[in-house]
């Protein structure tokens, strides 16, 4: 087959496999979203102990989430190698993983409430967030084995079920929000501890759907489940693949953590612009992370069915799928910037600077969607221990430093903060591209990192 034909033939199979995990990504987001827009009619400090509570959450989340990427990558590979019988065994050993984090997580986020004072903030969103908290941390354990649910479908080329499940808990997180905040239906009126129950319920819910799709496709029914069926070297591999990309997960989202507290040293108009800005780039970076999950997967398979020459083209045609895709949202907030900023907000100080944080936006999101395909490259070929090494390098010394330098010491202010953040996101695009190259150089052989010869038919 011809170089081009090829390109288009297996561009076209990454996008058919990428826009439903999109869909899914857009989900997750929305159901932030709802509990934000809703917790909002409360009152200004319940929606604040909302935004308190979800920080703090959604580190320990975030982290979470990138322990189980390993999922998806000894799955993928399996499934390119006709592996049904480890199949099963990983999808045991990744949903008792998945418990065991959410359960540890959860444990310390509980035990943490005492010190929550050390953040500072006043004590009526305080009161107001630790029973939230409370519920929110062990809603993490049926996030997670959803997660983990959605990783393994999404392996084996059935990422529709997960993204609907995820429809279906939005669409339920809103009926229950309405029930439970504001007491409808003869129900209590909780408030912000209404919305907390009903991210609780919901993401047991999809949950359910999703894990159980994934027992219809191994065909091994619930005995798949049974705790005696734990495999610890492939728990094992599930770990020395997961956790370095979890620490590298986290590397990125404290930055951006980080970035909003020098926003605060700043200025109120400051904070509030990025916060809008940051969540414009949020939901268009799920685009290219949806395009990212693909290459992953597309890849493990590739190199599971010792289709090796498929990996460069699978992954530098993801590279240029996300970098049109992010290319357009660069126009769209140079175009329409001023008006995205106004729908947020009226004050003009505000506005002016969004739309000027969104133009940058636009910029480093070419970059970061650059970066996080090439990433999922990279971890497609179980390549996670450098990338974790670079993302501290990047974020920690080079964004945020260059990014308070810019902002304090040459008074750039906000504008200085987003543009430490886009070097470093620059850095990271231009050096994981360049280490994916070097990887996928013609001739390479890859090693399938799956402890096949201790597993048994049990």
């Amino acid at each position: 087959m011809p170089d081009a034909r090829r390109f288009r033939t297996e561009l076209v199979k990454t996008l058919a496999l990428a826009s439903p995990m999109m869909a899914g990504q857009v989900g997750q987001m929305l159901m932030g979203l709802v509990d934000t827009l809703m917790v909002g009619h409360v009152g200004t400090s319940s929606l604040a102990a909302a935004a308190f509570a979800n920080c703090l959450i959604s580190v320990a989340f975030v982290f979470g989430i990138g322990v189980l990427t390993s999922v998806g990558v000894l799955v993928s590979r399996a499934h390119g190698a006709g592996m049904d019988r480890h199949k099963q065994v990983i999808l045991c050993s990744s949903i008792w993983l998945s418990v065991m984090v959410g359960v540890i997580l959860a444990t310390v986020l509980t035990l943490a409430q005492p010190w929550l004072s050390v953040f500072r903030q006043p004590e009526t969103v305080l009161a107001q967030a630790k029973p939230f908290i409370a519920i929110l941390s062990w809603s993490l354990v049926p996030a997670l084995v959803f997660i983990s649910s959605k990783s393994f479908s999404e392996a084996v080329s059935k990422p529709l079920v997960p993204a609907l499940m995820m429809y279906l808990g939005v669409a339920l997180n809103v009926f229950l929000n309405w029930v439970l905040i504001f007491g409808n239906l003869g129900a209590p009126a909780l408030g912000l501890v209404g919305a907390g129950w009903a991210t609780f319920i919901s993401r047991i819910v999809t949950m359910l759907g999703t894990l159980l799709f994934c027992l219809r496709v191994t065909s091994g029914g619930f005995s798949v489940l049974w705790p005696g069926l734990l495999h610890l070297p492939t728990m094992n591999s599930l770990m020395r693949i997961g956790l370095p990309t979890g620490f590298q997960y986290l590397a990125e989202v404290g930055a951006f953590a980080f970035a909003a507290i020098l926003m605060g040293w700043i200025g109120t108009a400051a904070l509030a612009a990025h916060q809008i800005a940051i969540t414009c780039a949020a939901t268009t970076f799920m685009f290219p992370l949806g395009i990212s999950q693909a290459v992953g997967v597309r890849i493990g398979q590739a190199v599971g069915a010792g289709t090796e020459e498929l990996v460069r083209v699978i992954g530098f045609g993801g590279l240029c799928l996300s970098g049109l895709i992010m290319l357009f949202f660069a126009f769209v907030y140079a175009i329409l910037g001023h008006s995205i900023a106004n729908s947020f907000n009226s004050d003009s100080a505000v506005v002016g600077l969004t739309s000027n944080l969104l133009l940058i936006a636009g910029i480093f999101q070419i970059a970061d969607g650059i970066q996080v395909t090439a990433m999922g490259g990279l971890r497609g070929l179980a390549d996670v221990r450098a990338p974790m090494l670079f993302a501290f390098t990047y974020y920690w010394l080079c964004a945020i430093p260059i990014g308070y330098l810019a902002a304090f010491v040459f008074q750039a202010g906000a504008v200085g903060i987003w543009a430490g953040l886009a070097t470093g996101l620059f850095i990271a695009a231009i050096t994981l591209t360049t280490r994916f190259y070097l990887l996928t150089r013609p001739g390479r052989r890859f090693v399938i990192v799956l402890p096949t010869e201790q597993i048994t038919s049990q």
